[in-house]
């Protein structure tokens, strides 16, 4: 079965196709030339998915910016993709009005109201336009793919669903609701494209259950409504055509603030490492080097796309750092031995037998150039992730942060540190005060011990460190509500280190090339609180997750009050959508798909990993900070 994110790309390609057939291939002879424009949201929903020259295959001649400047472009269809908000309307009327295209194909990401399609067609009649606007589609897509397994909501504009904007202090009813149906329309968006209704499960008493009410309510009006649902009778035309599965999924809700600590861990994978060092951004991550060509200190940055067409990204993206970056050393040992082994390739030959040579030769040859070009993009490749793995490198040695991710897998595992925190948070050489703040942090959310006398001493350690404390006042305000609440509402964090060796000094760098010698490192693989809760839902284990987590199915004749109690599912799930509101990160991803991989020899479960924003920690950091501004 298709992936959600193949699927997003089908509903995008068909769009692009003017909505006319499934659009997945278009022969040349056929393709429609035409202008696509998009908003903001609309451009972060394709920049993952398809690229320019995805793009000009397709026919798409321009793609710009609803809001930019553009001028008339006659005699070509123009493909707007777009949220329906006042301000995307008002700029569509007035393209009306300037006649700046022949013909309008509007596709909005999320329903028109009806108010706003008169609204709209108001101002097609008064430009004298409405013979030109040859379709309206919603197309819900309103979910960025990151990967066939990921999904998040936003990304320009993300503070909109961020922590801070659902919870900060004067946080209005009217904006929780705004937020709350923000969020359910995007993933009813994803459900229909997926072609499933998913039993929910949620927390109780936070925006969570919020969310799985009302989209409880959402499927189940959309199912009432047989003419029109997007879940029963799939015509060749719907959006999930042909992949109504008999298999339900399971939706699992989820708070931020059931786990505070992974947003702050520093991490020791790629992907994670990427996110958090480089802020890998929509698959694409900046590379800042030093120019080689130049005696002086001048640098230059790099763009580079991360996506699936990049096999060694596939491949070692949720790998540990150091297994990366043996990995790339022998991808460039493969390269310089092919590379040895065309030049190797002799054209001078002797007299005797020079026919049957030259032929033998020949073959050599052609079979070398053939191979050439692939191997030119296995060389851009290795220096793509050669240039990343070196950013990474520097990184870890200059702020050490091997030295907090084993600090931080020593507490969330409950062992002995080796040295005190405050040794670690009063040494100038080791790490930025962010990165002590993070460590601080995660021992505070982990201890039910600290004493006020000992919290103070660390903020003015932190204080004197350079450490914006703000997020503190905030931490200890949510960890004294948590406490208030009953059951304390903490998550256990379980196990950390098996076995750790100093990796930094492991980690050398010769000249250009990055090696990583002997490293003798084993990092046990632990369930995340996330994928923990996931667990126990999916396989109905008899927890404290099974019992209190609430209970929705949009199929049952009458909407229940969301206890587990009666008529519901006894098998162990198959299929789950894991949704954190309030921010999610490639740390709990990465820990679902390895949960998902081994459980996948006996039962095959497929898990996809969804949030409202993707943060790495120095922006959960902020988000905290704001918050503690607020209190102060």
């Amino acid at each position: 079965m298709a992936s959600l994110r193949e699927k997003q790309i089908a509903s995008l390609r068909r769009m692009i196709n003017l909505n006319s057939g499934v659009g997945n291939t278009t022969v040349a002879s056929e393709t429609t030339f035409s202008v696509l424009i998009y908003d903001k949201h609309g451009q972060d929903i394709i920049s993952p998915l398809l690229s320019v020259k995805d793009l000009r295959e397709m026919g798409i001649t321009l793609h710009m910016l609803l809001h930019g400047e553009r001028g008339e472009v006659p005699d070509v269809p123009a493909i707007y993709f777009c949220q329906p908000t006042e301000e995307n309307l008002i700029r569509i009327g007035q393209d009306f009005s300037d006649g700046l295209y022949s013909s309008y194909y509007l596709n909005f990401i999320s329903p028109i109201s009806r108010q706003k399609m008169e609204d709209l067609a108001l101002a097609a009649l008064q430009a004298g336009c409405q013979s030109n606007i040859k379709k309206v589609f919603d197309q819900y897509v309103n979910f960025i793919s990151l990967e066939d397994d990921m999904f998040t909501l936003k990304h320009q504009g993300s503070d909109t669903l961020s922590y801070y904007a659902i919870n900060r202090g004067d946080v209005k009813d009217s904006d929780i609701d705004h937020i709350m149906d923000s969020i359910v329309d995007s993933l009813f968006s994803v459900f229909v494209n997926l072609g499933q209704v998913p039993i929910i499960r949620c927390q109780r008493g936070n925006a969570a259950e919020s969310v799985a009410e009302r989209l409880d309510k959402k499927l189940r009006e959309n199912l009432r409504d047989t003419r029109n649902s997007f879940f029963t009778g799939l015509s060749t035309d719907s959006f999930a055509a042909g992949q109504l599965s008999f298999q339900r999924p399971l939706l699992v809700l989820v708070d931020r603030n059931v786990d505070l600590a992974t947003p702050l861990h520093h991490t020791w994978t790629y992907q994670a490492l990427a996110h958090d060092v480089l802020n890998l951004s929509l698959n694409r991550v900046s590379v800042t080097e030093q120019d080689p060509s130049h005696m002086s200190n001048r640098s230059k940055t790099k763009e580079y796309d991360l996506n699936n067409a990049d096999n060694f990204w596939s491949t070692h993206k949720g790998s540990a750092f150091p297994d990366v970056a043996a990995a790339v050393e022998n991808e460039l040992e493969d390269y310089k031995k092919a590379e040895t082994h065309i030049k190797g390739l002799k054209s001078d030959l002797p007299d005797e037998d020079a026919i049957d040579l030259l032929s033998d030769n020949t073959a050599k040859l052609t079979s070398a150039i053939t191979s050439l070009p692939e191997l030119l993009k296995k060389k851009a490749n290795i220096d793509k992730h050669m240039s990343i793995a070196m950013a990474l490198l520097n990184s870890i040695k200059s702020r050490k942060l091997d030295v907090f991710f084993e600090t931080e897998e020593k507490i969330m595992g409950r062992a002995t540190l080796e040295k005190p925190l405050l040794e670690i948070i009063n040494d100038p050489e080791c790490g930025t005060p962010l990165d002590k703040l993070r460590v601080f942090l995660i021992l505070y959310l982990c201890s039910n011990t600290m004493t006020d006398p000992e919290f103070n001493d660390y903020a003015k350690a932190l204080a004197d460190a350079g450490a914006d404390t703000k997020a503190l006042l905030y931490m200890k305000r949510w960890k004294s509500l948590i406490k208030m609440t009953a059951g304390g509402g903490m998550s256990e964090y379980t196990g950390g280190v098996a076995k750790t060796v100093s990796m930094f000094s492991k980690l050398m760098n010769q000249g250009s090339a990055l090696v990583v010698e002997g490293v003798n490192f084993v990092l046990k693989e632990n369930k995340l609180p996330i994928t923990r809760i996931v667990d126990h839902l999916m396989e109905l284990k008899n927890s404290e997750e099974e019992k209190e987590y609430k209970y929705f199915d949009p199929k049952m004749l009458r909407p229940g009050d969301g206890s587990v109690a009666g008529a519901r599912t006894r098998t162990p799930f198959q299929e789950s959508v894991v949704f954190v509101v309030g921010g999610g990160n490639y740390m709990e991803y990465n820990n679902l798909v390895n949960y998902a991989k081994k459980k996948a020899g006996a039962t095959n479960k497929k898990i996809i990993y969804g949030c409202t924003d993707v943060v790495n920690a120095e922006q959960f950091l902020n988000q905290l900070s704001k918050l503690g501004n607020d209190i102060s």
